[in-house]
């Protein structure tokens, strides 16, 4: 079996990179480890930055994206009984628009599937070798038994756990990592969102966050203990919890009612330096993870795919490949400023177990200066829009 491309994942940027490829006349094969219900059943983040929007027209996908996804054009902050709203439209002349992830990956498997795309699910044992050489392969076990693809790289795509970034050896790897003492409890609900844009919340209690997959689907969390369980949380509980982290307008509107899905995850950075090793590149969660406060890690994944297939159609097109040698530096550029970014809103929001009174009054003092500041409102924006590629 034979490829141009062997990706490794079959989740939005494995899907995104297929797409992109195919459509510049590149063949791939996508492995998936799980099935194609299982990925479908994945209930991830819905803020797309306005690149990856981009990304996603030039690659066929806009139809349906323009038709439900719902625009916002800023998000509000609270701290307390205070609220800054961040106009995006004003201070950084663009919009976020939300549309569930799990939407996304639907879209992408179905204009797969419309171009006869080779995706293989449930893929076991894969490995990866001669990487660092002219012939890389990959081999993996299926229901009908092993099998090997041959290609000319290899795009490794499968998250945090895959065998993507461990096929690097460690000597050459440098990984970086701050976990965070601290998770979300999250839960969908068939409810009205309580406001048309995202709150962002703080208060004594914690963190919170309203946001919304559509008019009638909504997505809330609050700032859990990592040893917390799900099922030790009621309805009734979550939604009082809630409503004690927001500001009292909100909490007086909030439509509650039975919860359709509950899960906590935890929160981490990491990056692992370089992304690349011969004709291995990995993408998002292969390489880092943001904690979920400034909504970069599915839009920082589509940043990764849209460096390696410019780097790939160069390659194929014209014979260029300094975009494949420099896809690392290039792709880690942007990702450090999506870890910065997030770093500093979660810092911003939520309450940290070891916090002294000094550092809570400088929590204040923060928030204070971004409610005054134009320019600081402007730098949230424009990071929370997404920097350019």
């Amino acid at each position: 079996m034979r490829t141009q491309v062997a990706i490794i994942g079959g989740g939005p940027s494995g899907l995104l990179l297929s797409q992109t490829l195919h459509r510049a006349g590149i063949d791939t094969v996508v492995l998936e480890r799980r099935s194609k219900a299982h990925v479908l059943s994945r209930i991830r983040a819905g803020v797309l930055e306005r690149g990856l929007v981009a990304q996603l027209e030039d690659a066929g996908l806009g139809a349906r994206l323009q038709r439900e996804g719902q625009p916002h054009d800023g998000t509000v902050l609270a701290h307390g009984e205070r609220e800054i709203r961040i106009d995006f439209a004003r201070h950084a002349a663009a919009h976020v628009t939300v549309y569930g992830q799990t939407e996304v990956t639907r879209d992408l498997y179905r204009a797969r599937e419309a171009m006869d795309a080779r995706l293989i699910f449930e893929v076991e044992d894969v490995v990866i070798t001669g990487a660092d050489g002219p012939s890389p392969e990959v081999s993996f076990q299926t229901a009908e038994g092993a099998r090997t693809l041959a290609c000319d790289y290899i795009a490794g795509c499968d998250g945090f756990h895959g065998v993507s970034r461990k096929t690097i050896p460690q000597t050459l790897r440098q990984d970086y990592e701050k976990v965070y003492p601290f998770g979300w409890l999250g839960v969908l609900s068939e409810t009205p969102p309580v406001h048309d844009e995202l709150i962002y919340a703080t208060s004594a209690l914690g963190f919170a966050l309203c946001s919304m997959r559509n008019p009638t689907l909504s997505r809330y969390y609050i700032q859990c203990r990592l040893d917390d369980r799900p099922e030790a949380w009621s309805d009734d509980a979550f939604w009082d919890a809630l409503r004690r982290r927001i500001p009292a307008a909100y909490a007086e509107t909030l439509v509650t009612g039975p919860t359709i899905e509950k899960s906590i995850a935890p929160l981490r950075s990491f990056v692992t330096e370089p992304m690349q090793w011969g004709r291995l590149f990995l993408c998002g969660d292969a390489a880092h993870i943001v904690p979920p406060t400034g909504a970069k890690g599915l839009n920082t994944a589509a940043s990764d795919v849209y460096y390696l297939s410019q780097a790939l159609i160069g390659h194929y097109k014209d014979g260029d490949d300094a975009g494949l040698r420099g896809y690392s530096d290039r792709a880690l550029a942007r990702v450090w400023k999506a870890e910065r970014f997030s770093w500093w809103m979660t810092r911003l929001l939520h309450r940290f177990p070891d916090q002294t009174a000094f550092d809570l009054k400088m929590q204040e003092a923060e928030v204070a200066f971004l409610s005054e500041s134009e320019p600081a409102q402007a730098v949230l924006a424009e990071n929370y829009v997404g920097l350019p590629y």
